[in-house]
């Protein structure tokens, strides 16, 4: 059987440009005409040399931290960004959910955006039409129908997306963390649209941070880390060994800049003590004002089995949710971990207008072990998801 996918020696360089003076006059600026250029180049590699074959009908998690170059390698099997070097054999139509949008216009109404989106994955009319009602009904957006899509939410756009890009049925089905911003209830019934196509002997390529869908969804996992590839094989093995790799850090901070109304610049955990209280700070970064108060969510996720924990500040109450100030708002959290149970925990954290916007997501920020003697026995149970949720006990303060 002829691999549907063939990733061979890939690798994908970018030339970063350093500036030596961050701040120049106007005179200097003009003198500087008549200088040598005082900047530097530097090469960086988001890939290096990434090989893997997937066959026909598997479904692949490709995980590692942020920047390990899975959004890279993504985007190149999507031709929206060509490899440096190496090359890219499809057997097959490619539907990629790589941003909220893309491949969308705005001015367009969300009918004419489901031809649009179709016809660009290959699809001929005919097809569209007849797959267009379910395409509908999954996204939730008939009222909004004849709407041009500026005017849709972030929310009902990922929806549209996820609904064309599932039903139009392509040979391979390319997903990166976009689903992240979705809710829980939406999460749920995208992944069992992923376990529907997968099971239907379609190909999925799902990057996510969420080890768990990982593992409910893929059959093989493949781990990058600094964009070279650590491993391929079964996801067990892959996670397990990503796992191992990723415990002890305890910061966490982005690498870039991004163009969000507000976003987590950093999140740092103290050790993990056995049982009682940890800390948690978090750095908070505002680019422009917030009328209303924002809700907090800390999420803490077992990877063994264990039921997760919900460490939660802003559980949608007016009273609990947050005033965020233009800048660095820097936080301070007491979290309550002696009613969790023992294992492997990765803290994920939330900003958002409550079933209205999602501000920044930022998906296993953090991985670390808890080990304690005591059960969940005490704990009261949040909301009953089916993803096992327990609310444990928080307390905030600014700094």
């Amino acid at each position: 059987m002829k691999p549907i996918l063939e990733i061979q020696s890939v690798s994908k360089k970018f030339r970063l440009r350093h500036e030596q003076k961050s701040y120049l006059s106007l005179r200097e600026s003009m003198m500087g005409i008549f200088k040598k250029d005082s900047s530097s180049n530097e090469d960086f590699f988001a890939l290096r040399d990434v090989s893997f074959d997937v066959l026909p009908g598997e479904s692949i998690g490709i995980i590692g931290k942020n920047g390990a170059g899975k959004s890279t390698l993504l985007k190149i099997l999507s031709k929206i960004t060509p490899p440096s070097t190496g090359k890219i054999i499809v057997r097959g139509r490619i539907a990629s959910l790589l941003e909220v949008g893309t491949g969308f216009h705005s001015e367009l109404s969300g009918r004419e955006n489901i031809f649009l989106n179709g016809s660009i994955l290959g699809m001929k009319q005919k097809e569209i039409a007849e797959k267009f009602d379910e395409i509908v009904d999954f996204s939730g957006t008939e009222q909004f129908l004849d709407t041009p899509l500026k005017h849709f939410s972030s929310g009902m756009q990922l929806r549209l997306a996820f609904a064309v890009a599932a039903f139009l049925e392509p040979e391979i089905l390319i997903i990166d963390e976009v689903l992240a911003v979705g809710d829980a209830e939406f999460q749920k019934k995208c992944m069992s649209k992923m376990e529907d196509v997968s099971n239907s002997g379609r190909t999925i390529l799902f990057v996510s941070h969420n080890m768990a869908a990982i593992q409910n969804l893929c059959s093989k996992g493949v781990y990058l880390e600094k964009g070279s590839m650590v491993m391929q094989g079964k996801t067990d093995e892959v996670i397990g060994t990503y796992l191992k790799n990723s415990l002890g850090e305890t910061t966490f901070e982005k690498n870039s800049k991004e163009n969000k109304v507000c976003s987590f610049s950093k999140i740092e955990i103290s050790k993990i003590p056995k049982g009682d209280q940890t800390s948690i700070h978090l750095n908070i970064e505002i680019v422009s004002s917030i009328e209303k108060k924002v809700a907090l969510d800390i999420r803490l996720q077992s990877y063994s089995g264990n039921p997760a924990a919900f460490g939660s500040y802003g559980t949608f109450n007016e009273s609990e949710m947050l005033t965020l100030q233009k800048g660095m708002n820097n936080f301070h959290l007491e979290v309550e971990l002696s009613g969790m149970a023992n294992g492997l925990y990765s803290l994920s954290a939330d900003l958002t207008q409550p079933f209205k916007e999602f501000y920044d997501r930022v998906e296993q920020a953090l991985l670390f072990e808890y080990c304690y003697t005591n059960s969940l026995k005490d704990s009261v149970l949040l909301q009953d998801w089916n993803l096992g949720y327990y609310r444990l006990p928080v307390s905030i303060s600014r700094l």
